[in-house]
């Protein structure tokens, strides 16, 4: 397969890496970009850690509880200009406030009725872009509920109450004390907004991450040039390593980094006057996974100036 200059450079803003060796990365794994990525982390030349795109979206998350619920919803925009417009604002707390009357699933609120408006989620948009002038859209949502506990809700660097860029829900199922709950999820929340965890526990870590992340483990114990009983080991240590940085319960509580999150809602039990469980969370950081299409501004110039 011929390497072109596009697939190198895009292989280099994922992982940080010199051109020649994103060359040869490309060269050894036929183009493949993922394969590329992986080649590279196992010689050692690229970080697990890097960001595998630019999220360039702009818009809102907008977070809303309502007794033992709570829900995050993304709203997009063109421009931060109008993600700033209390126009716009007021649109994602109405879509926020209609995902609580819903399942939280996409298409459920989607065709849910805004009270306000008395149409639909997707029409209520359609008149807010006419209004506006700029193109928007209802992306995703999630809704966590408990029978017994709290959702606890943060954002970080809110805009306004309950808006902002990242936006996190944390169910907390117990018994206890709701005030307690509330302290004890709102802290897991920051500590979520703060690490991005893949999941709630090592065991709910996704297949596919985990045998990847162990494939280039063991290329890289292989490189040491070990035997085989010991790359074993080697390998069982990383991936050790490696979910207990990725599942939630086992990191480190960045509150207390002496205490596993696990332990420090243990610890939240006395407060609670009962047993206390993190049941689920959601985390939304604005545009993750979107990548804006970049301009070339001269071409735009020169186009302009031909007319």
């Amino acid at each position: 397969m011929s390497i072109t200059a596009a697939m190198v450079k895009e292989l280099r803003d994922k992982t940080g890496a010199g051109m020649m060796d994103c060359k040869k990365a490309l060269a050894e794994t036929n183009g493949d970009m993922e394969a590329a990525v992986d080649w590279l982390r196992a010689k050692g030349i690229a970080k697990a850690d890097k960001k595998s795109g630019r999220t360039a979206a702009e818009g809102l998350i907008a977070v809303a509880s309502e007794g033992n619920s709570a829900v995050a919803v993304e709203v997009n925009s063109e421009t931060d200009f109008v993600a700033r417009n209390d126009g716009f604002q007021e649109l994602a707390r109405s879509i926020a406030s209609v995902a609580l009357t819903t399942d939280g699933n996409a298409e459920s609120v989607s065709a849910a009725t805004v009270a306000s408006t008395g149409k639909s989620v997707v029409d209520t948009v359609k008149d807010a872009i006419a209004h506006i002038g700029e193109n928007m859209s209802f992306r995703r949502s999630a809704k966590l509920s408990v029978d017994n506990g709290v959702v606890s809700t943060y954002v970080h660097n809110a805009v306004a109450d309950g808006l902002g860029k990242l936006g996190v829900l944390v169910a907390v199922r117990s018994t206890g004390k709701p005030e307690a709950l509330e302290a004890i999820g709102r802290q897991v929340a920051m500590h979520i907004a703060a690490t991005n965890p893949l999941a709630l526990t090592s065991d709910d870590v996704d297949k596919v991450i985990a045998d990847r992340e162990r494939a280039v483990f063991i290329e890289q114990a292989r490189e040491s040039g070990k035997p085989d009983n010991i790359i074993e080991k080697m390998v069982e240590g990383r991936m050790r390593k490696f979910f207990e940085e990725v599942a939630l319960m086992s990191q480190a509580f960045v509150i207390n980094p002496d205490q596993t999150v696990a332990e420090a809602v243990k610890a939240a039990e006395a407060d609670a006057g009962a047993p206390v469980e993190i049941a689920g969370f959601v985390r939304f950081q604005l545009g993750e996974g979107i990548e804006k299409e970049e301009s070339d501004f001269a071409a735009e110039v020169a186009a302009v100036a031909k007319g």
